[in-house]
């Protein structure tokens, strides 16, 4: 049996009494996960292996793994399923490392409860996925909370980070244009998603597709997707006077962003929708929804820690 004092020792060292590198580390590494997981379930849909596995949690009625009979499809949707316990395994840890910093770092403290949260609401939701058959919504969904995911992971990653406050921006509506833009991108995100639930790359050739217009969905999945990159413009242009260089630096590379983001779905609209072309699409909406949520923290909580 092992000694009280070997448990407390181990204790401590799992959930240190402050933020220190193994935090920050682990912060980061539920960032990559959740952006990994994009890419992953991405394949799982783009390469039709949705019901690869028919079944949930067992892949089939004999067996939890993929057997050789079930081929390829079977070891893509497996795969994704792996690297859910993955991202699991990473937000439990980041838990465990905050768990001891419940008021001194509160915020911290309950975005890596709700990552933890929700990472078994999502292996729900992909158990549902199956079962329904790859209902359009219900991926939907499952995608919607990915992207929530990548959303709390990123502020994670700004709350035990090490940034010095910046100075206070000068012109007033830099605030109202951040929170349009943060619109305008979520907007283009939900539309998207219907687009897809519409078109070729729905789940798998079996697999209903929600019955909306295509065509008239690719085009509202474009109007926002321009606004957003004006605004971004636009808020560069107001906040170019002040002394707030991260702010900047975001902005710019938002702006890169959601340009290569607009190519990428004027090259799809023009070929065919190649499944590849999609899958960049799909990872690089959570990389945007990531840099506007540091963009959001710039502008309303610029710095925390000196």
């Amino acid at each position: 049996m092992s000694s009280p004092k070997i448990e407390s020792r181990f204790w401590k060292w799992f959930a240190p009494k402050a933020v220190i590198r193994r935090t920050k580390v682990l912060a980061w590494l539920s960032l990559a996960s959740e952006l990994a997981i994009v890419g992953t379930g991405g394949a799982v849909r783009l390469t039709a292996s949705g019901l690869g596995c028919p079944n949930w949690p067992l892949c089939s009625n004999e067996s939890l793994v993929p057997v050789p009979e079930q081929g390829i499809h079977a070891i893509i949707e497996f795969s994704n399923r792996m690297m859910t316990s993955v991202v699991g395994i990473i937000a439990l840890l980041t838990f465990l490392a905050l768990s001891r910093l419940r008021k001194q770092e509160g915020r911290s403290f309950w975005l890596s409860f709700s990552l933890l949260l929700l990472v078994i609401v999502q292996a729900a939701i992909g158990g549902v996925t199956v079962l329904s058959g790859l209902e359009s919504y219900v991926v939907g969904i499952h995608y919607i909370l990915s992207a929530i995911m990548v959303i709390l992971a990123t502020w994670l990653v700004w709350e035990v980070s090490s940034f010095k406050p910046e100075s206070p921006i000068k012109h007033k509506f830099v605030a109202p244009v951040t929170i349009g833009l943060a619109l305008s991108i979520a907007a283009t995100v939900v539309i998207g998603v219907l687009t897809t639930g519409s078109g070729p790359h729905a789940g798998d050739s079996s697999a209903a597709r929600n019955g909306l217009p295509t065509d008239l969905l690719e085009h509202l999945h474009a109007w926002p997707g321009y606004l957003s990159l004006a605004l971004i413009f636009l808020a560069g242009f107001l906040a170019r006077k002040g002394k707030t260089r991260r702010m900047l630096t975001v902005i710019f590379a938002l702006a890169g962003l959601v340009a290569v983001q607009i190519a990428i779905g004027l090259y799809q609209a023009r070929n065919g929708v190649p499944a590849l072309a999609v899958g960049i699409h799909l990872v690089l909406a959570c990389l945007i929804l990531s840099a506007v949520t540091i963009l959001l923290l710039s502008v309303f909580h610029r710095g925390k820690r000196d």
